[in-house]
């Protein structure tokens, strides 16, 4: 299988067009510009669009518009650019449309900084928007998988009639690896009967506004039904060395890369140490982690903020066992050698 050399943004880029995506609205932010420029020379070569809008807001709202329309469209930016997104991305969950956005996270809260983080992921995996709703998130380690992911993206989005995220961030954006562009067979997936273009001489209405209570009950529990569906069958995760593990480390993204480091020498110490890589943060892999919590004794979160993703550790196993936090912020990431220490300080 030939494999090319990409810069994780760029990659990410090329999967959607391959995935299909026609249309991409976008605005300049750090660290994840050179997706949008990517899409600004490849777009119109594929006979696409591509739009730089005013402002995030009005690129999200391009997204719904073309969206409604029946066709494939995304958009991507990093933390406080998706921040801005958050009406639209409500807006798309009430609408019942699909929708892929990408998310290089920065450094965190305000502008902060440039340099790579994780503290986008209550933003990403609680909704990131108002009301009852929930999005697919997937968060990739590597530059084949966030490439992988983008074509199950699409995908899932429409099979669903949701939003699915990529959460990356600026190391996985900025680094390049080889990957293979090589787009799996899909499943059918259904007629965009509700698009606003199906016509067939009907009138089609996409709208999120139900002025009567019961109405818009109605339609929330309908959705709730499709999110039930999706945590059954579309969590994923990868095991490494779990199988005899006292210690297990939850770590995602690029954070898992150094975690498995970190493992690999507790292994070598004569530590049982093993690692969970959720590769889905919405829908999270409960069950997995539930499993693990019936011999393991204690659970490390390490991750690149002041303490998300322990919080959904501590729900999956219902605090049945202690979980310790390695964490690092502000563009600052964990090393090896300071997850290894807290393996250290809970294997004695």
């Amino acid at each position: 299988m030939e494999k090319v050399l990409m810069k994780g943004n760029e990659a990410v880029a090329e999967a959607a067009i391959m995935a299909g995506c026609r249309h991409f609205f976008g605005y300049p932010i750090t660290p994840q510009n050179e997706l949008a420029a990517y899409m600004s020379r490849r777009m119109p070569k594929v006979g696409g669009t591509f739009m730089q809008a005013e402002s995030e807001i009005a690129a999200i709202n391009m997204v719904i518009g073309a969206s409604a329309a029946g066709v494939r469209a995304m958009t991507s930016s990093s933390s406080p650019g998706i921040a801005l997104k958050s009406e639209g991305l409500s807006y798309l969950a009430g609408c019942d449309l699909p929708a892929v956005v990408v998310n290089i996270q920065r450094g965190g809260p305000g502008l902060g900084g440039i340099q790579p983080s994780q503290a986008d992921y209550f933003m990403a995996t609680r909704g990131g928007g108002h009301g009852d709703f929930r999005k697919i998130v997937f968060a990739p380690n590597s530059i084949q998988e966030m490439v992988d992911s983008t074509f199950m993206a699409f995908d899932l989005a429409d099979r669903y009639r949701v939003t699915v995220m990529i959460l990356a961030d600026g190391i996985l954006g900025q680094m390049m690896e080889p990957v293979a562009l090589n787009a799996p067979d899909s499943a059918p997936l259904p007629e965009k009967d509700w698009a606003v273009t199906c016509g067939k001489g009907e009138k089609r209405i996409v709208n999120s506004l139900f002025l009567k209570p019961e109405d818009l009950e109605r339609v929330n529990i309908e959705r709730f039904g499709r999110y039930a569906e999706i945590e059954k069958n579309e969590a994923r995760c990868e095991k490494y060395k779990t199988e005899d593990a006292d210690i297990i480390v939850v770590a995602y993204g690029a954070a898992a890369r150094v975690a498995k480091n970190a493992v690999e020498a507790a292994r070598a110490k004569g530590l049982k140490a093993g690692m969970i890589r959720p590769i889905t943060v919405w829908p999270f892999p409960n069950a997995e982690l539930a499993e693990a919590a019936k011999t393991a004794k204690c659970f490390v979160a390490a991750e690149m903020s002041m303490g998300q993703i322990v919080q959904d550790v501590e729900l999956a196993i219902r605090c049945s066992k202690p979980v310790k936090l390695c964490g690092r912020t502000g563009g600052m990431v964990p090393a090896p050698e300071e997850i290894l220490a807290i393996i250290e300080g809970v294997g004695q």
